[in-house]
């Protein structure tokens, strides 16, 4: 049973998603799956692989990142992703407005607890 803190929890989730996948990628090139357990070992960021492959398709038909095809040494090749030169400059403006946005909430929040 889904309860509405899971819900609000998956809406922060959703809006944060892709800049967490750009910073994933900032440190090189990844593969799908990599990504999904990446994001999977930090709370709050956890994704399945049905929600990361659509996100990566948008982010490569938007030229925010990039993708080439290699041999797996134990199945069959793998598509990876890396940044574009698009996606480097997209994360530094998506990091900057992140930081911006999260800076003033934790403001307004403190503000809040303060008083009560």
């Amino acid at each position: 049973m889904v309860t509405e803190r899971d819900s609000r929890v998956s809406q922060f989730r959703k809006g944060a998603l892709e800049l967490a996948i750009l910073a994933l990628l900032a440190d090189g090139e990844l593969y799908g799956v990599e990504m999904v357990d990446r994001l999977s070992a930090r709370k709050g960021l956890e994704a399945s692989a049905g929600t990361v492959y659509p996100l990566l398709s948008r982010l490569k038909k938007a030229g925010v990142v990039d993708t080439t095809w290699k041999e797996s040494p134990v199945g069959p090749p793998r598509k990876y992703y890396r940044l574009s030169k698009a996606g480097v400059r997209e994360l530094a403006e998506m990091t900057e407005s992140w930081r911006d946005i999260s800076a003033a909430i934790d403001a307004l929040l403190a503000e809040v607890s303060s008083r009560g």
